[in-house]
């Protein structure tokens, strides 16, 4: 396993835990696009998901990060997210024009303003958005939500890939 790739430490507080596999869920998803062709990226290799391109993923990840500790935690605007479309459910994995490296670069600064959230504040924190019930969630039920969802889009990536290219791994 490439050491940017390494687990968590095996005895570590909660936060340095959580964001420990956050993280390594975060690292794995770029990974999983390293030298795709832009072809590749918006390939559709599952027929009945056309949406599920590595690209779409990504994209996909960026509002996750957004909706769950810009929107739900800090209370913040959900007007700019498309995972808020009434109209598209979906919207938030269109990437149509959209290149990997631009989508990679969005999700790159949406993890590091997460990072900065969390940081800035107590697990124990509530979310201050009072229009969803999730946002009722403490910070560490939403970090924990985060690593499921993450480590959940990793796996499609996993699969996506060798499904592109034949290109697995991970120990």
């Amino acid at each position: 396993m490439s050491a940017e790739l390494e687990r968590p430490p095996l005895v570590a507080d909660e936060r340095t835990a959580l964001l420990g596999w956050l993280d390594l869920q975060r690292r794995i998803l770029r990974w999983k696009c390293e030298g795709l062709s832009e072809q590749d990226a918006h390939r559709v290799v599952l027929p009945t998901s056309p949406l599920m391109t590595m690209a779409g993923l990504i994209s996909h990840m960026r509002w996750v990060e957004h909706t769950w500790l810009e929107v739900l935690f800090l209370g913040g605007d959900k007007a700019k997210n498309p995972s808020f479309d009434e109209e598209d459910e979906d919207a938030d994995w269109r990437v149509e024009g959209r290149t990997l490296a631009e989508l990679l670069a969005e999700y790159e600064a949406q993890c590091a303003q997460s990072n900065e959230i969390v940081a800035a504040a107590s697990l124990d924190d509530i979310g201050r958005n009072t229009e969803f019930q999730s946002g009722g969630a403490n910070l560490r039920w939403m970090l924990i939500h985060l690593v499921e969802e993450t480590g959940r889009h990793a796996g499609h990536a996993d699969v996506i890939r060798e499904l592109l290219d034949g290109t697995k791994g991970y120990s």
